[in-house]
């Protein structure tokens, strides 16, 4: 019986990264996010006492492939889980589209299931609202204006920690 090898071939995200932006005619190699001070912490209190908020980085608009419409789109949202929406938009990220679907709301914004811990007693309850904050490739964008949005929004909830199901 012959031996069966497999020939593991895989795409290097980084070395494409680079290539895709310098074909773009960025004259800079793209810089991956660094953090010295990772902007986490540990929770004040038990997690039966927190209130849990998600964050998605859907779109809650359907820009189709109008990349016009994607970057007048982009800001951050905050939206009641109830009812939660009956989707999500995700076409103009870049995915293996082929291999799975994001049809299933619940898949990647567990809304159903953090209402479940919540009657459990797992966690206290479960944010009034989900927030976005739809795919950004700037890291400044990101830092200086999406971030504290967010930060502003599950405030406001009393939010004392997020899930972040990025996609």
């Amino acid at each position: 019986m012959s031996e069966r090898r497999s020939k593991r071939t895989f795409v290097s995200y980084m070395d494409k990264s680079r290539e895709y932006y310098a074909a773009q005619g960025y004259t800079q190699p793209y810089t991956w996010a660094h953090h010295t001070d990772v902007p986490f912490s540990t929770l004040r209190k038990p997690l039966s006492e927190c209130r849990i908020g998600l964050i998605t980085t859907a779109s809650n608009v359907d820009v189709g492939k109008d990349v016009e419409g994607l970057m007048r789109n982009r800001d951050p949202f905050a939206l009641s889980v109830d009812p939660a929406p009956a989707r999500l938009f995700t076409a103009h990220l870049f995915w293996d589209k082929d291999a799975t679907h994001t049809d299933d709301l619940e898949s990647f914004l567990p809304v159903k299931q953090l209402s479940e811990l919540a009657k459990t007693g797992r966690i206290q309850s479960a944010s009034p609202r989900f927030y976005g904050v739809p795919t950004e490739y700037s890291q400044g964008r990101t830092r200086l204006k999406d971030a504290p949005k967010i930060l502003e929004y599950v405030r406001e909830d009393g939010v004392d920690a997020v899930i972040l199901t990025a996609l």
